[in-house]
């Protein structure tokens, strides 16, 4: 009875879970038909909703990184920073840095980095106190006394006081020493009155005095006692240099064995001490070529920063975007001389003849950068130059007559003859890409009057001696002549510097003349500048009826480099080596800085 009531029991449960597993079967299938499968036709609508927003994330995604990198291009942009090697290029050889006895290109460039002048020329060319704070005149104008700025070292840290510079000069005065600037200094007494003092006494009146005291000054306590006969082969000058420029020396190394192949490079890092401060540049490299085939291909592998010594750019970098060129102009003429010693140019006629030949504004355009005429002796706007008074100009007819005036007439072969001799003539220039263009031009000019021109090229080195030699065999030269801002010319136009026994022999035209010599005495020695004006216009009359040269053209000095030099600005400058005024500052590494506002 039990068990039957048992079996009851469980056949009723399992019956009624039975009805229970049924029920939520049904419940199951009603909300996945309800949930689910209903919705799911809804899934392209859904899909589009989700795609939407996601499109959306990513927009305000991309704004907000270009709004992030546009405000970071406004608060930074590149900007010049301290710090790098900056490395030169010049053609020539380093010979020598003492400023004593610098006189090629890389000598000069080494020694202005090296050495500091008591003067020197700010960014509008004017001068300007470098080691000296400033100097007096006497009131005869005879006795300058110049004060030096407290606290100046020398490189090894020893005090640069006024005996340094006494000691300077009178080393360059000494004829034992054989400085090239001895001419200039001959007369004058040097003395250090006190640490910081030094006085300079003229023998007469010299308006361009100051102009001659931005030579380097070298440390006594290192050359005293040193034989004047042997100065100029001390290690002081190449292994051994100590100065109180913006560098001090580091290390030279020589390369190659032949001459022709042989480079130097030098060395140089910043003097902490420097009056101007602490250069940005972390290490200087002046490096020789003795080509300009082997600078342009240093160049182009980038072992070298900057060019120079070239007269124009070289060919394939005219489309480079990522070359820098800088034209400075130079306060320089680049003239033809005309050796007045030569047999056939003695005569004033003849000269005044090839002077009428020459086109010097055919010449000045034909050049690859814009240049200002020379139209005589000294250069436009300077003290005494006067429009009305300048060489004569191109007239060919003029140049014909003239010459056939003189009993030069022109043979079957269109060049000139007299008493059975050609009117031939030889032309030295550098052997440079402008002049060699420009010597062509005038070949040509003079060839079209019957003068037969042969033009000699010469490297720096060869045409350096020839310039030198007691004998010059030019008839001709075409050369630059720095002049500088003071129109002082009495070196290239006196009659005692065509003298075989000067020092310098700058009267490249070896031109002799009273008449001139008397008028650039009486202009160099008068300290108003209109009374300049008046005693020097009698030296342009004659010098332009005597012809002893035709002035062509203001050159240039071309800088190129493979970065934006900040610091180098295309203002004037006196000479190549006046790059460097304001070296200290020269930046030339860029970085991302925030803007100051």
């Amino acid at each position: 009875m039990i068990a039957r009531a048992f079996k009851l029991r469980f056949r009723r449960r399992l019956r009624l879970r039975k009805l229970q597993v049924e029920e939520l079967g049904q419940q199951a299938e009603q909300q996945l038909e309800r949930n689910f499968f209903k919705r799911l036709e809804r899934l392209a609508d859904v899909r589009r909703f989700v795609v939407t927003w996601l499109a959306l994330l990513t927009l305000l995604t991309g704004c907000v990184i270009a709004q992030i990198q546009a405000l970071g291009s406004y608060y930074n942009s590149p900007q010049a920073v301290p710090g790098g090697t900056y490395s030169e290029g010049i053609i020539g050889s380093f010979t020598n840095a003492n400023p004593i006895y610098a006189t090629g290109a890389v000598d000069m460039s080494v020694s202005r980095l090296l050495f500091s002048g008591l003067f020197t020329y700010d960014a509008n060319n004017n001068l300007v106190g470098e080691l000296a704070e400033g100097f007096t005149i006497d009131p005869r104008g005879t006795t300058y006394s110049v004060k030096l700025k407290p606290g100046l070292t020398w490189h090894d840290g020893s005090p640069l006081t006024a005996d340094d510079v006494a000691f300077t000069y009178q080393v360059i005065q000494n004829p034992d020493a054989g400085s090239p600037y001895r001419t200039s200094w001959q007369g004058i007494a040097v003395k250090a009155t006190d640490r910081r003092t030094v006085t300079f006494t003229l023998p007469n009146q010299l308006s361009a005095f100051p102009y001659s005291l931005t030579n380097g000054i070298v440390p006594r306590h290192l050359l005293v006692g040193k034989s004047m006969q042997s100065l100029r082969t001390v290690p002081f000058n190449t292994s051994q240099p100590v100065g109180a420029g913006p560098f001090k020396f580091k290390a030279l190394e020589v390369t190659g064995g032949a001459a022709n192949e042989r480079e130097e490079r030098v060395a140089l890092e910043p003097f902490d001490k420097f009056y101007g401060g602490r250069p940005n540049i972390d290490r200087f490299i002046v490096h020789s070529f003795r080509d300009e085939a082997q600078l342009i291909e240093s160049f182009k592998k980038r072992e070298v920063d900057a060019m120079v010594g070239l007269t124009k750019v070289p060919p394939g970098y005219g489309h480079d975007s990522t070359l820098h060129i800088y034209n400075l102009p130079l306060t320089a003429a680049v003239m033809t001389f005309f050796r007045t010693g030569s047999e056939i140019l003695t005569d004033p006629k003849v000269r005044g003849a090839l002077a009428r030949a020459v086109d010097t504004e055919t010449i000045r355009l034909s050049l690859e950068y814009p240049a200002r005429p020379v139209r005589g002796p000294l250069l436009l706007n300077q003290i005494g130059y006067n429009p009305a008074i300048v060489q004569t100009g191109y007239n060919p007819a003029q140049a014909a007559a003239l010459l056939d005036a003189n009993g030069w007439q022109t043979g079957e072969d269109g060049v000139r003859k007299k008493d059975g001799r050609p009117l031939r003539l030889t032309l030295y220039a550098q052997d440079t890409s402008e002049y060699a263009n420009v010597a062509r031009s005038l070949q040509k000019q003079l060839r079209a009057v019957g003068v037969d021109l042969e033009v000699i090229l010469k490297d720096p080195s060869d045409f350096q001696a020839a310039l030198s030699s007691s004998s010059r065999t030019y008839d001709m030269l075409l050369y630059g002549i720095s002049i500088g801002k003071d129109p002082d010319v009495y070196v290239y136009w006196d009659s005692k510097n065509a003298d075989v026994r000067s020092a310098n022999r700058l009267n490249f035209s070896e031109y002799k003349s009273a008449v001139a010599d008397a008028s650039l005495q009486a202009g160099r020695t008068r300290a108003d500048a209109n009374l300049r004006s008046v005693k020097y216009q009698q030296f342009l009359q004659v010098w332009r009826d005597d012809a002893p040269a035709v002035g062509l053209y203001q050159p240039r000095f071309l800088y190129i480099t493979h970065h934006d030099v900040n610091g180098l600005e295309e203002r004037p400058i006196n000479a190549d080596v006046e790059r460097f005024k304001n070296v200290h500052a020269w930046m030339f590494r860029q970085a991302d800085l925030p803007q100051v506002k």
